[in-house]
């Protein structure tokens, strides 16, 4: 009688069972990367979003040279303080126009005096936070100083 060749059923399904193992962990590690790949981007939106927001306030005046009282609408802004306890549900531009592309960025501005810089009075330094979040957990803080010269 000839030896034939060939696996056996017990062979070739412990072969199967290592193969899923290789693929399950493969497909799982690739999931996780992708997952923490979108919170990345998410992040660093967040990010770009909350330095507009600072760059467009840092370019008020802390003192109103002109002395002019304060005007309504974001467009029409000139000091710093104006800009203290504002709250955008979904980014908005400088002139408080929505962007439907960040609509998932909630933005919130605080403005206080500081006295956190030497030879600064509280006068004439504001401290300016702009908090970007974004659910589930993504949240941003960027903070500058303003100062009147």
């Amino acid at each position: 009688m000839r030896a034939q060749r060939g696996v056996t059923l017990i062979e070739l399904i412990i072969a199967i069972t290592i193969v899923a193992i290789g693929v399950t962990s493969i497909l799982g590690a690739l999931s996780a990367a992708s997952s923490r790949s979108a919170d990345a981007m998410v992040q660093q939106q967040a990010v770009s979003v909350a330095q507009a927001y600072l760059d467009e306030i840092l370019q008020r005046w802390v003192v109103d040279p002109y002395g002019t009282p304060g005007v309504s609408g974001r467009a029409n802004w000139d000091t710093v303080d104006a800009y203290n306890g504002l709250v955008d549900t979904g980014a908005h531009d400088q002139f408080g126009n929505a962007i439907a592309a960040l609509a998932g960025y909630n933005v919130s501005v605080s403005v206080v005096p500081s006295t956190g810089l030497a030879g600064i009075g509280a006068v004439a330094l504001r401290r300016i936070d702009v908090t970007v979040t974004h659910a589930p957990s993504v949240t941003v803080t960027l903070s500058g100083y303003r100062a009147s010269y």
